[in-house]
């Protein structure tokens, strides 16, 4: 069977929605095996892939334009969020996002202007904060054995993927509230933690803030 992943003249790869993995509230499983995608079709480009995490310390962070959320704007608070970035090259980042009504994938700062708004637009309380970690380190460290999902009566809140849990040979079969821990220098080997506006000047840089980057000898 072909694979009809590509990648266009920007040299983003394109993934067809349909051809992803997906199960609903499950969407740190879901980036995981976007990157195990990549991993395996374009290896080359895994350096430039990552996830990303959303939440804050109160785990309430509202997000625009997705299929879960209500009214005209689709507006939903989740206690976290996880979506996927391809960025090959400074000026270009690309989202994939597969809860989203955004297109799929959707450039960086269409993405976080619709997804995110702006800081001004929330309370402190729901201001977001985004883990960003390099595909690679995330296919090495995730896991999750899904007790988040389970009542205390042991059934599911959400019915879960049907693959084998995700790094239950790993030490600790349970890391994901490692990674959705926002609070500066904690689990500094699972990638860098940014506030909104420091997000948006890491991935999205206009040619002419290029032409005006200056480096340190």
């Amino acid at each position: 069977m072909t694979s009809t992943t590509t990648t266009n003249n920007d040299n983003f790869i394109l993934f067809k929605q349909s051809e992803c993995s997906y199960v609903s509230c499950y969407c740190e499983e879901n980036v995981w095996k976007l990157c195990e995608q990549v991993e395996k079709q374009y290896p080359n480009e895994l350096s430039k892939c990552y996830a990303v995490f959303v939440s804050n310390e109160r785990r309430t962070v509202p997000l625009w334009r997705q299929k879960a959320g209500r009214g005209e704007d689709k507006l939903v608070v989740w206690d976290y969020h996880v979506f996927f970035m391809h960025n090959p090259s400074p000026n270009r980042c690309l989202v994939f996002d597969l809860d989203t009504t955004l297109p799929f994938p959707t450039y960086f700062h269409k993405y976080v202007t619709e997804t995110f708004r702006s800081d001004y637009a929330v309370s402190e309380d729901h201001y977001r904060f985004f883990r960003v970690i390099p595909a690679e380190v995330y296919l090495n460290t995730f896991s999750s054995d899904r007790r988040h999902m389970r009542r205390p009566d042991g059934s599911w809140i959400k019915t879960p993927p049907s693959y084998p849990e995700i790094g239950s040979n790993l030490s600790n079969p349970h890391r994901l509230d490692d990674f959705i821990c926002m609070k500066s220098g904690k689990n500094p080997d699972l990638g860098k933690v940014y506030d909104l506006l420091h997000f948006v000047q890491a991935f999205y840089r206009t040619k002419i803030d290029n032409n005006n980057t200056k480096t340190q000898n």
